[in-house]
């Protein structure tokens, strides 16, 4: 099944109800983006159900090196970070730190343009999360994590503590799993409508090789199988609308249909987007109740 996680912080230093127990980890199942493997590891470490080896173990397969820093040197000094232009710290000063601020449970957010739920409407907070396109929030602490690459295989983690944040309630996973069925309904007709196989003779090749080229980091044992599923159904839906888009079409299509394709994908998207977060949050409820295990 996977490779047991031992180990850890000095817990009896940092009172928290914890779970006595040996972490296993589940290989071999795709994640979205790092926020998404940090949300689920973070969120369990902070109930005492996982060690940091296992959320740095999560996130190596994402960079060989994470970097965490504050967005200015006013967070920095509330939070005991390293400022910007300081020596960063590491994943688990980023997880002291988080315990420290009283974090609950982390949420994943994965904002575009047009829809910025549960960030600040305006400021660099929000300008962070957009370019990267995720974020990592922590409930309680009000604390999120925006990570970019900044060199080859670093990942750098900028912490923002910008107060309450808005709501953005996920879908239930059974409604995100049946808004992604007809998501992959929708795009199969879409790709035939677009022709690509003429277009793109090797279009399907293309997909296959997205698919396999999918990052899969460990997650924890008891990881429920529908969310896993469902997170491998949106990266199949993905995979095909990103062949799909109109921007890798070239000549193929004029301005005025191309637009018309962007506008009918679009919704397709945001299914994807919110099938990911829904799984993301199944799979947070289902470990951090452990907490309360004896």
């Amino acid at each position: 099944m996977g490779s047991t996680v031992t180990g850890g912080l000095n817990f009896a230093a940092q009172p928290r109800r914890m779970c006595i127990v040996r972490v296993r980890v589940l290989r071999s199942y795709s994640v979205p983006c790092p926020s998404a493997t940090f949300t689920v590891w973070a969120s369990a470490w902070l109930h005492g159900c996982a060690a940091p080896d296992a959320v740095i173990d999560g996130l190596h397969t994402w960079a060989g090196l994470h970097e965490v820093v504050a967005i200015d040197e006013a967070t920095a000094r509330r939070l005991d970070l390293p400022a910007p232009d300081e020596v960063p710290t590491s994943v688990v000063g980023l997880l002291a730190t988080a315990r420290r601020a009283g974090a609950g449970v982390g949420r994943l957010l994965l904002p575009v343009p047009g829809d910025v739920r549960g960030l600040p409407p305006q400021g660099p907070h929000a300008a962070a999360a957009l370019r990267s396109g995720e974020v990592a929030v922590f409930t309680g602490a009000e604390l999120a994590a925006v990570p970019n690459a900044v060199a080859e295989g670093v990942l750098r983690w900028t912490v923002f503590a910008s107060g309450p944040l808005p709501p953005a309630p996920e879908p239930e996973l059974p409604d995100a799993e049946h808004g992604l069925r007809g998501a992959v309904r929708q795009a199969a007709t879409t790709l035939v409508e677009l022709d690509l196989a003429r277009h793109r003779p090797g279009v399907r090749a293309e997909i296959a090789e997205a698919l396999e080229l999918r990052v899969r980091p460990p997650w924890p044992e008891g990881t429920p199988p529908r969310a896993l599923r469902v997170l491998e159904q949106a990266d199949e839906v993905e995979a095909i609308l990103r062949a799909a888009d109109t921007d890798n079409l070239g000549g193929a299509l004029s301005a005025s249909v191309a637009a018309a394709r962007s506008a009918a994908l679009r919704p397709l998207f945001t299914a994807v987007r919110e099938a990911r977060r829904s799984a993301v949050a199944e799979a947070v409820r289902a470990l951090t109740p452990r907490a309360g295990r004896r």
